[in-house]
This record gives C-alpha cells, structure tokens and sequence, in this order.
C-alpha cells in the first residue's frame, strides 16, 4: 500500500527520493557568498534621508519637556520626530501593547528612545540629536526582579489594571506533586539561576522607508517577523494594512533578536511620510546592545523526587523571570518557562509557578530556545545530582524515564515520533561514555544531559482561524516555478527548504525554482521565523500547493499519453511513462500539455495545526504539532588553579525527523551547540549598579572566537514524523538546550562540584573548589 501523508494524499517519496536528504547548495549561498546579496543597509534610495535616535541616559525618569528647536534649525536636518506623535501603543502580543515608538510621558531603561532626527547623511543628524534637550523628573530605578517582585512602587508601568511591576503570573499543576514528597525515596531541592545574553547576530537592526506620492508605504527591515511589522505599523501609523508594504531583505543573523517590532521601524516610516523623502536607520553596535531583547534571567527553584530506581515521581518547579522594561513576547515566554519542560522524560505529577515583573533594565524577548533553555539547565542538573546520589548512571537514568513515541505529556502536549533514545544511544557510543565518564584524570570530566523543542507552535500570537502559514506557486512556460512564501530566512536556510520541497514533489531540479519571500505586496501570509514553525509549517504549505500543481500536470501528460495517472512520473526535469520506458517529456513540454488544459497554472498551499493542548486555560502555549528531541556528551577541563573552564569537545545528537538537508541540519546543530556553549563560559550581558551597560560592543562582550570554540560533532536522527513535511521537524533551537547543562554535569565529573549559577566564571569555580575542600 501507497504510503500517505498528513494530506491523506499519497506520498511521492514512496518511490525515493531525487531532491530531499540531499546535500543540495543553498538558493542563496552563492549570492551571499559573492557579496551580491542585498541587506537592508545596502538599499540606497535617490534623495534618502539618514536617521539617528536620541536615548535616554536614564533608567526611570518622567520626561517634563522636550525642546528640538535647535536641532531643527541645524542646517542639513530635514525632520525631527517626539513621541508625541506616535503615541499609540503596540505589542507583538495584541493583550500587552505597552511600548511606543518613542517615549511618550516616561522612559524606562537607559536607552530607552526619546526622539529622532532625520538628515542628509548620519554626520548631520548625530549632531542634531546632540542639540535636544530633554528635561527628565528621574525616578527610583528597579534594577533587580526580586526586588520587582516585592515592590508596587513605582510601577513602572503606571495605566495597568495591576498596581504593581508584575508582568504575567501562571501557576499550573498536574497531579498531586506534595504527595510525593514524604514518600520519595529521594528528594533533591536546589536554586539556580540563568544569567541574561544576547544574540550578538553580525547584521544591526536597519530599516528604511518611502512614502510615495500616492500614498503607499514600503518599508525594508532586517526584521525575522515580516507579518507583525506589517501589523504594527497599521495600527502604530494608523494607516489602511492595504497601504503599507513590508519587505525583509537578506538577513545577517536574528536568533530571535528581531522577531519584535522595533522603534526603528516605525520611525523611518513616519519620517518618511513627514518629510517625503525616503529615510534609512540603522542602528550602532551599541544600540543594538541598548535594545536588547535578549535571553530572560531567571531564578529557578527546583525540587525533584524520585524513587530508588531512579523513576521521577514529581516536579515542583518555582521561577522568578526578569522581563525588562517591556512586555515583549513575556506572557509566552512566562508559560514556556513551564510548559516545555516535560519530555523528553514522562513523570506523573508536575507543577509550576512562573512570574515575569518588570524591571528598569533593557527588555527582555525570546532568544535561541525560547523560555526553556533555562529550566532545561536546572532539571537536567538536578536529574544528574539525582543519578549521582542513587549511584546510577546518568545516561541509564535518562533511558529509565524515556516518555516514549505516541504519547501524552503530563501537561498534555501532544507527542507523535520521539528519537530520544537514539539520540542517548548515539552521544553514548560516539563519546565512548561507559569507558570514560567517572573515569578519566582530575580535571577533565564528561556530562550528559537531554532535552526536547517545539517544531512549531500551536499559538497564532493574534487569535485567528486564517492559515497560520500559506505559499503560492506560479508556472512559467520556460519552465521556471517560482514559489512565494510570506516565510522569513534568518540564515537557517528556509527558502532552500521550500525550494527542496517543490522540486521534489514537482520532479522537478531544484535550479528551476525561484523562491520570493517576505514581502507582504507578494507573498502569502507567513506568520515569522520564530518557535521553530518554518521548517514544519512553511514546508507543509509547501508541499500542499506543489501537491495540488502535480496533480494537474499528471492528469495533462496522462490524457496527452493515454495512460492512467498513476503511470506519469515526473523526476528530476523528465516526465516518463512506466507503463512504456521508451516514452518521455521534458518538464517544460508537460507544463505546456497543463497550461493548454487547465490555463495559467498555479495554486496556493496552506497549514494549520490541528486542535492541540490541554483543556486549560493556557494549554495551548507550548503545544506543538511535533516536538524534537536532543541529547548532548560535553567535554571539558576545569584548571583547578586558575578555575577556567575548557569545553574541548560537545558530542550532540538531535532528532529533526527527516534531515531535508543534512548538510544544513548539521550546521543548525552546531550553531545552536556553539551558542550554548558560548553561554556557560563566556557570554553575560552586564549592567551596572545604575543600570547602564558594562560593555556595550563586540570588544567587551565576550563571544567565542576559533580559538575558544570546541570541537562540535554533529549527529542525525531521523525519526520520520508522520505530520511534518515529509517527516521533517525543527533543527535550528532544539540543539542548543541540553549543550549548557551537559557541560555543568562535565565539570562535576572532572572536579565534583556543582555549578549551578551561570555563567560559569572562573571565580565562580574556584569559590565551589574552596567550599569542597571545607567540607572535606
């Protein structure tokens, strides 16, 4: 029997794949590789105006006045911009909108926006920012959650139905949690705490603007979210959503870090319509520092108990989220600080209490892993302290509460393929674990840790029952397919993915696709590259418009033949009859039998998740059509004198369903590896005692470079889920997760210390030395 796929259709790939699994060259590598890629800053528009932003030097601070009159009057400056007249609020979350374009009454972190200048080149208008004089009223600042949390006053957000500074309160529970406690036979209660990063992407946020004479606004942005831009700037500039066009040029690097609307955008558009010139910003290394959007820090309480045999009975977690200034994408991360925590292990009671406040630090927003890298860090080492106590092994104690492939989550998430043991088996034998963990010289140690990551996600961010990712295919007579897909490549790679999908379910050679996206004039809506849904969603829409295009290509050649559909073939460029190999067409002559029966040819493709999560208010954040899972082997070093940590080698093995690319699958495992990594030796976003940065720049934020990074070794399971585009699931954040806590549990191998807040600061290191050999 024909093997059928999430379409109830049947699958192409039952006979082999020509295109998908291959090692194919990305659609726009070449252009990047030539420097032919066009990147936002490189538009350059006749007439364009350059802009700069005033921001605010102080933490919290009312602002009584604002006086532009001499930076108006400079010469060369051709419009200034307050946040008076952008006053209305927005959100990327439409229930938090706290966040104006510029800052209207008060300012809530140092670099906060304040005012805007637009001039004949960047020179110009930095000197006019210098000429504002802002009057500031300063406020007591809230620099530290705990203190948020316990502080109404002063809120930092003031027309708020709370009277306080949190910003989002979930506590949910599953089971009876307290009941375990008195009759575990091991109960491990710790803290931990996760530090705040950044994304560090090479290109800076740019946008530019034009207003045309008839009223259309285009605006090009280095943005990871094209459809909530386009949102915002209608709703922000108040203008007809049919009026305004957004297009995302190639992009150097988002990791999350633009998958806000930022004040830059909205602030080339109005100038641009101010002023009727075209209008650029881009912003500084030091401003992208300034408006952050970087990993939560987090406080994290933690108590597992378990039985002799290593069985998890319960989880109680309580976590205490830094937010920032600004709502974000805070009331998802606030419930996927819980909500993903539970697989790839199965226990039967579970709870947690989350609350993310607000602070006057820069804002908070998702980054690599999304609210669950760090939970994922205080389980997995509280699972590895666990194991130790029991005397177990800590890849056995893993296996022991698998949850298993077809399944239920205690929270009730929907689990469909589940490669988690393969992927324990594989870091197992490639690290060569039972001869070395335990057991190699002082200093020198290997951990294990695992986790599991949304392959897309069941929460549309705006309610709505419209497709949450949809692509449009149109054929040319020359041959040519040109897909438009609203989906945005951050770097990962989608548009190839769309381009692999097409040409294999059209049979046709990759080189004749042409893949058009993120622009809102042309494409369907894609709804972001955010959650890991491309791959999963943007594929499905794929497959389902090329789906529909095949269909009447096959019944063309098959009435032009004679033969019955299930005789015409299509591969790689060449239609061939299996009923008589003598017989054939190109592609090109097939598309011309299809035009003359059907007309122009096209179609469009659409997906959305089916009705997923649990019965409870929030149960649908953080559930997934397919979840991937991971399992990372960490080596390192601890210099027990100078307390620096080596990480020399990470063994990671990740289950993405089918690799569409295995070369690009591997290059997603080992960033997200090497951005891990980065994040327990090195990288930590600073403030200081008044809330400015330590460090605001490239020089002083530590990244690893060739020398720092380790040795990566990237390993592939396929575990084939039967809903994702021809088994497909996410590759780009799932990898990064079990990276930090492997290496926490290396270092207790190598010096039997537990680290449990990061970052993992040679100081850090040596004061847990210390306390070991005292209580020795």
């Amino acid at each position: 029997m024909a093997a059928r796929d999430q379409h109830g259709s049947e699958a192409p790939w039952d006979q082999g794949f020509r295109v998908i699994g291959k090692e194919n060259r990305k659609v726009d590598g070449m252009a990047k590789a030539t420097g032919e890629a066009i990147y936002t800053d490189d538009i350059q528009l006749p007439g364009m105006l350059h802009a700069k932003m005033l921001r605010s030097p102080h933490a919290h601070a009312r602002i009584l006045s604002i006086d532009t009159s001499k930076a108006e009057a400079l010469p060369g400056v051709i419009g200034v911009l307050v946040g008076a007249e952008l006053p209305v609020r927005y959100g990327v979350i439409p229930w938090t909108p706290d966040e104006t374009a510029l800052a209207v009454d008060k300012v809530r972190f140092i670099g906060d926006e304040v005012a805007a200048v637009a001039a004949l080149d960047e020179d110009t208008a930095n000197a006019a920012i210098r000429l504002i004089e802002v009057e500031y009223e300063i406020l007591e600042s809230i620099l530290d959650a705990e203190k948020a949390l316990i502080t109404p006053e002063p809120p930092i957000h003031e027309d708020r139905k709370r009277r306080d500074n949190i910003s989002k309160h979930v506590e949910l529970e599953f089971g009876d949690v307290e009941a375990q406690v008195s009759s575990a036979d091991i109960v491990v209660e710790e803290d931990y705490s996760f530090h705040s990063t950044t994304h560090a992407a090479m290109e800076p946020h740019c946008a530019v603007a034009v207003a045309n004479s008839d009223g259309r606004l285009t605006l090009w942005s280095s943005t990871q979210i094209t459809h909530y831009v386009h949102r915002a700037l209608a709703r922000v500039l108040q203008l007809d959503p049919a009026r305004i066009r957004v297009i995302q040029p190639c992009l150097g690097g988002g990791f999350g870090g633009k998958s806000d609307p930022f004040s830059l955008e909205f602030v080339v558009a109005q100038l641009a319509i101010k002023t009727g010139r075209p209008v650029k910003m881009l912003w500084t290394r030091e401003e992208v520092f300034y408006a952050h959007r970087g990993r939560h820090p987090m406080k994290m309480h933690y108590r597992t108990t378990a039985k002799a045999d290593g069985t998890i009975t319960g989880v109680d977690a309580k976590l205490l989220i830094d937010g920032g200034a600004y709502s974000s994408f805070g009331l998802v991360t606030t419930y996927y600080s819980g909500q993903l925590l539970t697989g790839p292990y199965d226990f039967p009671n579970y709870r947690f209490d989350s609350t993310r406040v607000f602070t006057n630090r820069p804002p908070n927003g998702p980054k690599r892993g999304h609210g669950s890298v760090q939970p994922r860090f205080a389980f997995e080492v509280q699972l590895d302290e666990i194991a130790q106590r029991l005397n177990i092994d800590p890849i056995e104690i893993r296996r022991r509460n698998f949850l298993g492939a077809h399944t239920e989550t205690v929270n009730g998430q929907r689990i469909t393929s589940n490669g988690f043991l393969e992927c324990l088996q594989e870091v197992e034998a490639a690290s060569d674990w039972k001869a070395r963990h335990g057991k190699l010289p002082h200093g020198r140690g290997i951990g294990v840790a695992g986790s599991m990551y949304i392959s897309g996600t069941n929460y549309p961010v705006y309610p709505n029952k419209m497709p949450q990712a949809g692509v449009q295919l149109k054929i040319d007579r020359s041959g040519l397919v040109t897909v438009f897909t609203g989906g945005n490549d951050i770097g990962q790679g989608s548009n190839s993915m769309v381009a692999y999908l097409v040409a294999e379910e059209l049979g046709i050679q990759p080189s004749h696709i042409k893949v058009i996206a993120a622009d809102t004039d042309l494409c369907p809506v894609d709804l972001g590259a955010y959650s890991s849904r491309v791959t999963f969603m943007v594929g499905n829409a794929a497959i389902d418009a090329a789906r529909k295009l095949r269909h009447k290509l096959v019944e063309a050649v098959a009435v032009a033949w004679d033969v019955a559909q299930k005789d015409v073939r299509f591969m790689d460029g060449t239609v061939v009859d299996l009923s008589a190999a003598a017989r054939s067409m190109t592609h090109v002559e097939a598309f011309h039998l299809a035009e003359e029966m059907f007309d122009t040819l096209g179609s469009t493709g659409a997906y959305n998740t089916p009705t997923l999560g649990g019965d409870y208010r929030g149960g649908t954040i953080g559930s997934a059509p397919a979840y991937s899972f991971t399992a990372h082997v960490a080596e390192v070093e601890v210099d027990t004198e100078t307390g620096r940590i080596t990480v020399h080698k990470v063994w990671a093995a990740h289950d993405c369903g089918r690799a569409l690319n295995p070369m690009i699958v591997r290059g997603q495992i080992e960033g997200s590896t090497y951005m891990g990594a980065a994040e327990v030796v090195l990288e930590s976003h600073d403030l200081n005692r008044f809330g400015l940065h330590a460090g605001p720049s490239l020089l002083d934020y530590r990244i690893p470079t060739a020398v720092d990074t380790p040795e990566l070794a990237a390993r592939i399971i396929e575990s084939i889920d039967p809903e994702g585009p021809f088994g497909a699931k996410e590759a780009g954040e799932g990898p990064l997760h079990s990276t930090i806590p492997a290496i926490a549990n290396a270092v207790f191998d190598a010096v039997g210390i537990r680290l449990r807040h990061l970052p993992f600061t040679p100081a850090k290191v040596l004061a847990a030395l210390r306390a070991k050999e005292e209580q020795a």
